[in-house]
């Protein structure tokens, strides 16, 4: 209990001691010099400016590289979806195991003459009327 209470005490006067010479230097209208810096913490000016030079130096990276990788997916996207255009074109051609083309059936003949008609009838309104 005794090594408790001495411990106390010599810590308590140490306390003491301290902020006394902190007032002394205070009355005597100095501000008191804080010598002691961190070991784990630098100068916080130097740290905000190379925080600063590098946030824009590595937005400006990110920027770019996004950028590329957005043009480079969609010129990707874009040929890859001409290819399977083409692809998808070439299945729905009408060949034979011959590689000769499919005869037309008489009627879709028919038909397909029946339209051309009607659209040169329209051709030839329009031309008659100036439309």
């Amino acid at each position: 209990m005794y090594i408790i209470l001495t411990s106390f005490f010599v810590s308590l006067i140490g306390i003491v001691i301290m902020i006394g010479r902190k007032l002394e230097v205070v009355e005597n209208g100095q501000m008191p010099d804080n010598g002691y810096k961190h070991p784990f913490v630098g100068d916080m000016q130097n740290i905000k400016e190379i925080i600063t030079v590098n946030t824009k130096k590595y937005g400006h990276l990110t920027v770019v590289t996004i950028l590329r990788f957005y043009i480079r997916g969609t010129n990707l996207l874009k040929n890859s979806y001409e290819k399977i255009k083409i692809k998808i074109d070439n299945i729905g051609k009408d060949k034979h195991a011959d590689g000769e083309k499919k005869e037309i059936s008489k009627f879709l003949k028919i038909i397909g003459d029946y339209k051309h008609k009607i659209r040169e009838i329209k051709h030839k309104i329009k031309e008659e009327e100036n439309l």
